[in-house]
């Protein structure tokens, strides 16, 4: 199997180059030549199956023998058992044919650690392999940062920088990052939005100078392990509610859409999937993309559920580029288009192929704080506000038949203070979390400036 670029501009790799290298050279993102399939009775198989396994199975696919099947499993066993639910992933049911799946379960407390963990392990096994080290550049709009400096920290062969905006994200997700003591961790908090942080680090992949100084590498979504990764938890919930004998439908609380296109490569592995349901905040590029056809940059408005805070979302590229009929030249052209001018007009066609499976839908931060009340109030779960965008969006949604599955993305307690003060009731802070608040923080605050940030990142993987 090969990877190629949205953009078609950069050579075919393999699995190994397209995990280590994360952005393609011509700043695409990398996808696979074909999607490997997985038949119908396997997948009814992964209901009984310990989710290492399943993991091991998918990723495999996408390795396509360049890593040997034994060392895949061994790097799952031991990634997820870092995680302190024995599923991994369990099922929790909100109501008739409505669940939550819980993904928070890991180090950090957010669904981001089911791919980083495992992550972690690829890139210590390759670059071993290898004799190399890599910088990992980052941007979090809260979670993916806390992630990789809990799966990367103290490990030899990478170095990794985390950028966030300054003052977007909560205390426990920043402290997450900032409370790392190991040498090979730097933060920077950046003055501006989640959106000039991801910016930066696209700047930073085309310049190939720097790529070339400290061998740069990407640990966002825009990796395609991530997705990968993520495309497991879609096989084990289906699973457990009867796939592939029924279609199984999600609701995807989305920012970066990362999440949302690990379901759209489990559907298009053998999945049945009824619908994907994007459920996005007042930060609704997405929702208004799928309902309308326009794609179209606003400005970023901070909400109650910052990893969503988000007005770009560089997965959304992929799934174009699979929409327009995998025509680069195409994808090439509106994405340079939108980055000039913050919108594109999605072609009919293709629209009306991300219809067959997508619907979005706004929540507005009334919305969300109602939702969060009344499903502690009816259920006794207490959620945090991403989650809740997502319950708030289904009860909205016209045509997602059941059972469906909402991606339930972080632990409660990664928001305290705006889960205690909506719903008057404090999360108990897990002891790992507790203990944050004791540890002294470290990073650098530097402006939204390319320049400024890609020497910071030659200083520090170069000291």
């Amino acid at each position: 199997m090969r990877y190629v670029s949205t953009r078609g501009q950069a050579p075919a790799v393999g699995f190994v180059d397209a995990v280590l290298g994360g952005l393609a050279p011509d700043g695409g993102l990398y996808v696979p030549d074909h999607w490997p399939q997985i038949p119908p009775d396997e997948i009814a198989r992964f209901a009984d199956m310990p989710y290492p396994q399943v993991a091991a199975r998918v990723i495999g696919a996408f390795a396509d023998g360049e890593i040997a099947q034994a060392d895949i499993a061994a790097m799952c066993e031991e990634a997820y058992a870092t995680f302190t639910h024995a599923a991994v992933a369990p099922l929790t049911q909100l109501s008739p044919g409505v669940f939550l799946a819980e993904l928070f379960h890991g180090p950090s407390l957010a669904f981001k650690d089911v791919a980083m963990q495992l992550l972690s392990r690829l890139y210590d096994h390759l670059l071993s392999a290898q004799g190399r080290t890599q910088t990992i550049l980052c941007a979090t709009s809260g979670d993916t940062g806390g992630a990789a400096v809990e799966a990367f920290r103290g490990r030899k062969a990478v170095k990794v920088v985390a950028l966030f905006p300054e003052g977007r994200i909560s205390e426990v997700q920043r402290r997450f990052m900032t409370t790392a003591t190991e040498a090979n961790v730097a933060c920077v908090a950046v003055k501006g939005s989640f959106d000039d942080c991801q910016a930066i680090v696209k700047n930073a992949f085309q310049d190939q100078s720097l790529r070339q100084a400290v061998d740069l590498s990407g640990v966002n979504s825009i990796n395609f392990a991530r997705i990968a990764a993520q495309a497991v938890y879609y096989f084990t919930t289906a699973a457990a509610l009867g796939a592939p004998a029924r279609a199984v439908s999600f609701c995807v609380p989305s920012g970066n859409f990362g999440d949302a296109f690990a379901g759209y490569v489990a559907h298009r592995m053998g999945l049945p999937v009824g619908r994907i349901l994007v459920a996005t905040n007042t930060n609704d590029i997405l929702a208004q993309a799928f309902e309308t056809g326009r794609y179209a940059r606003g400005k970023v408005q901070p909400t109650l559920s910052p990893a969503m805070d988000i007005q770009a979302a560089s997965n959304f590229e992929r799934l174009y580029f699979e929409s327009v009929g995998r025509e680069a030249t195409e994808t090439a052209r509106a994405f340079e288009a939108f980055a000039k001018a913050g919108a594109i007009e999605i072609p009919p066609q293709a629209f009306a192929a991300m219809r067959d499976l997508f619907r979005g839908v706004a929540v507005s931060e009334t919305e969300t704080q109602r939702t969060m009340v009344a499903t502690l109030n009816e259920t006794g779960e207490l959620i945090d506000p991403h989650t809740a965008v997502g319950v708030a969006a289904l009860g909205r949604a016209r045509d997602v038949e059941g059972p469906v599955v909402i991606m339930s993305t972080a632990h409660p307690a990664k928001f305290p203070e705006a889960v205690g003060r909506v719903t008057g009731v404090t999360p108990d802070l897990p002891r790992g979390v507790a203990s944050l608040a004791n540890k002294a923080e470290r990073f650098d605050r530097l402006p939204a400036e390319a320049d400024t940030i890609k020497a910071y990142v030659r200083a520090f993987a170069e000291g």
